[in-house]
């Protein structure tokens, strides 16, 4: 069977269609070509802002027009995550969707579930002649994944609205109605490059074969993070042997868990059999201490030619010191809503770049925002210890939960006639639109909720099909029952 034979059809078409566009963050020009073009199409009001953000309009049906304007957002642009040994290029290649069982996935990349079938279902909605609904105002968003550059450059005047339903949560089940805010911490490491001594042993690490997932609803499963597992390692060897670096890389996304490593190192001749020795003894410590579902590690080590430079011994020791001294992970839970990770910090990746440079980055999370600011301020301490230029970004606000909203109570008593039972209320750690959106428009009623979306942001992510179906229902029954304007 093929996704489009899927049910709801016109759902599933549609994400179809959207798997085959290209949209990086940042690069989302041809969806929002497709967003213009679809609404053409459609015949409906469309504008188009200079963050590339969209926003199309579609009338009540007859007899709806004294409902409240609803607001149905969705971001465009996904998270890029594939595995080492795949050949694809997000820019230019389709994803390969395949199903198995009831999963939708991918091959070897991420899917693009998120939150590519939120776009599917405005789209749906915006076009299906057969829905009861009030005025409906459908905003798709850029670079949500990598900065909220979109909903950040939104203006508010076009956020005019009552209520607005996210439609980038992640557990069918589950209203979200609130969230954390969040900083990226970037420090960079200058170097001056020197020639590679004489008589040591070269060698390539790799740490492969982890979960990854999201660095802010997947933080408090205790994944592994390859960079602290590589940092942990050449710590190791540090401690017992001199140890020059000529490479290192690992993780790619800010908001993702880092999955892979490497490094190219040198040490004595003398250290061969040790640096094998540790590896081993790291792998089987880590397969005791990593969760069950994330014991698929694999360290391997491989001896290389000799580089002609490498990082200053100086500069080498302190990125490995910063970087096994770095915490990762919760760092506190709530309680206001128990069992909710309240704050946290992400070591998501290590980059060599041009100019003799190493940058390091990683991402705070808290839903109070005197924590999230402490939690920043304990990384860029643990950088300036090591001598690392330290620049925070101006990160995004959390969104306050309001368990009197309103729309909440509607979509709560829309989804027991359905269903028959209670949904779960929940604050959630990883970041939504919602606060920036909440600053635009401090009227707005917001609920967030979507299909069940598994391993997001990693070439795991898989969307279960039949809860787009319930989705789908819930959404058709919720449009009929929006309260009307005062």
């Amino acid at each position: 069977m093929e996704m489009k034979e899927l049910k709801p059809s016109l759902v599933w078409e549609l994400f179809d269609r959207i798997t085959k566009i290209p949209r990086p963050s940042k690069k989302e020009e041809k969806i929002v070509a497709f967003l213009l073009e679809f609404a053409q199409e459609q015949g409906l009001e469309v504008k188009k802002d200079e963050a590339l953000n969209v926003i199309i309009r579609k009338p009540a049906t007859p007899g709806k027009e004294h409902l409240q304007t609803l607001i149905l957002q969705s971001h465009v642009d996904m998270v890029c995550e594939k595995n080492s040994d795949v050949r694809f290029n997000f820019e230019t290649d389709p994803i390969q969707t395949y199903i198995d069982g009831e999963w939708l996935k991918a091959k070897g990349t991420t899917l693009g579930g998120d939150d590519g079938i939120g776009v599917a279902a405005a789209l749906a909605i915006l076009s299906s002649t057969e829905l009861e609904h009030g005025p409906i105002l459908a905003l798709f968003t850029t670079d949500e994944e990598t900065g909220l550059t979109g909903a950040n450059a939104l203006d508010p005047q076009l956020l005019q609205g009552d209520i607005l339903l996210n439609l980038d949560s992640e557990e069918w089940g589950e209203f979200c109605i609130g969230c954390a805010g969040g900083k990226n911490t970037v420090a960079t490491f200058n170097y001056q490059p020197e020639a590679a001594p004489h008589d040591y042993f070269w060698f390539d690490v790799h740490v492969s074969g982890l979960k990854g997932g999201h660095s802010g609803s997947d933080i408090h499963k205790e994944l592994g993070n390859a960079n602290k597992i590589l940092a942990r390692y050449l710590y190791t060897l540090m401690q017992e042997t001199p140890l020059v670096l000529s490479k290192i890389d690992g993780g790619n996304l800010h908001n993702a868990i880092a999955r892979e490593a490497s490094a190219t190192a040198g040490i004595p001749l003398a250290s061969k059999e040790r640096a094998s020795a540790l590896l081993n003894i790291l792998q089987a410590n880590m397969l005791m201490e990593l969760p069950a579902d994330d014991r698929n590690l694999r360290l391997d080590i491989h001896s290389t030619e000799a580089p002609k430079e490498v990082i200053d011994a100086q500069t080498g020791r302190n990125l490995l010191l910063a970087l096994y001294a770095l915490p990762h992970g919760v760092l506190g839970w709530s309680f206001d809503m128990p069992g909710t990770v309240e704050t946290s910090t992400n070591l998501a990746s290590v980059k060599m770049k041009d100019n003799h440079q190493i940058a390091v980055t990683t991402s705070q999370r808290s839903s109070t925002a005197s924590a999230k600011d402490n939690t920043v301020n304990m990384v860029t301490a643990v950088f300036q210890l090591a001598g690392a230029e330290v620049k925070s970004s101006t990160g995004y606000p959390g969104w306050k939960p309001n368990p009197a909203s309103p729309i909440l109570h509607t979509s709560q008593a829309v989804f027991e006639k359905l269903f028959g039972t209670k949904p779960a209320i929940i604050s959630i750690h990883a970041g939504l639109e919602c606060g920036l959106f909440l600053e635009k428009n401090p009227k707005l009623d917001m609920i967030s909720c979507g299909p069940t979306i598994m391993g997001a942001h990693s070439p795991e992510e898989r969307l279960k099909i039949p809860t787009v179906a319930q989705w789908w229902e819930f959404l058709t029954e919720l449009l009929k029952n929006i309260p009307a304007q005062s």
